[in-house]
């Protein structure tokens, strides 16, 4: 089938059968997504398209990873997403890819995916849920959402209740520790770290430390070495781009000046677990309580 032959079958459904009929949700009482739009689906969906890799994650957790047919490039997590069709990547997904493979729900990233794909997706009438979760809270929100409109709100309520055990256990743990100064690296060139809005803020916080850069107003502004200097973080925590040490990391070392580059506290912590809004951002959370903790005991002796 040609890709022209793809949108027009799509136009056709959508003429003759609207996705979004305003038909409450079987079983389901009547949700709204992240932008407080309404959601109603005349059945649990059956065939979903995840539009961002944290969104994936967030769709198997709840018990909706076998109703997933489409992803976007990066959706490495579980090892089952992998295998998946993909779609493009969330900045520029590929519209005649999505309506082939005939979802009946698309979950987009607010921050992420283009406003052109809503558009899009509006004028294929595929329903669509909007998902931007920034808080533990939010993550857990959408755990128990996404579920439900799959048809898993018993699991996906148990998963939700789960992790937020978890990070609440956290909390609990260290975030009244003697505070440390902590500064968070995104990346190098240019320069970037998070502010106390981002939920990586909010993790240094919960595990006892103080964001150096937390009170800036951009959720992840760019800033100078000059700055990090003067703030003389004890830790610095870096993430990169995939699972090894990013080698940028140890060019702290030539500012020996610094807290964090005398006591040898340069810490990598696996961007996936850290920098995805997902379920296993609380995985990344207990990582740097526990760096934040061993970094603690290390300057009180």
């Amino acid at each position: 089938m040609s890709r022209l032959s793809v949108l027009l079958a799509a136009l056709t459904l959508c003429i003759v059968a609207p996705a979004q009929a305003q038909t409450q949700t079987s079983g389901v009482a009547p949700l709204r997504d992240d932008l407080n739009r309404p959601i109603a689906l005349p059945a649990p969906a059956q065939r979903v398209v995840s539009l961002a890799p944290h969104l994936t994650e967030i769709l198997f957790a709840a018990g909706a990873g076998e109703q997933v047919v489409g992803v976007v490039n990066y959706s490495d997590y579980p090892p089952a997403a992998k295998r998946l069709p993909q779609v493009g990547g969330y900045h520029k997904p590929d519209i005649e890819r999505i309506a082939a493979l005939r979802p009946d729900l698309a979950v987009i990233w607010a921050e992420g995916n283009p406003q052109s794909l809503v558009r899009a997706l509006e004028s294929l009438c595929i329903p669509y849920y909007v998902a931007n979760p920034k808080r533990f809270v939010d993550i857990a929100r959408a755990l128990r959402q996404l579920g439900a409109l799959t048809g898993h709100a018993q699991q996906s309520q148990q998963a939700a209740d789960a992790f937020l055990a978890k990070w609440r256990a956290l909390r609990a743990q260290y975030r009244q520790a003697k505070p440390l100064r902590v500064f968070y690296q995104v990346w190098n060139q240019p320069l970037i770290t998070v502010n106390d809005d981002h939920l990586i803020g909010q993790i240094i916080t919960d595990c006892g430390g103080k964001n150096v850069f937390g009170e800036l107003d951009a959720l992840t502004p760019r800033i100078g070495v000059e700055a990090v200097v003067a703030r003389a973080p004890e830790v610095i925590l870096a993430s990169g781009m995939d699972a090894a040490r990013p080698e940028w990391l140890d060019d702290w070392k030539r500012w020996k000046s610094l807290p964090a580059v005398r006591d040898g506290h340069l810490i990598h912590i696996p961007p996936d677990l850290i920098q995805r809004h997902g379920p296993r951002a609380v995985e990344g959370m207990a990582l740097i309580c526990a760096a934040l903790a061993q970094a603690r005991r290390a300057i009180q002796r």
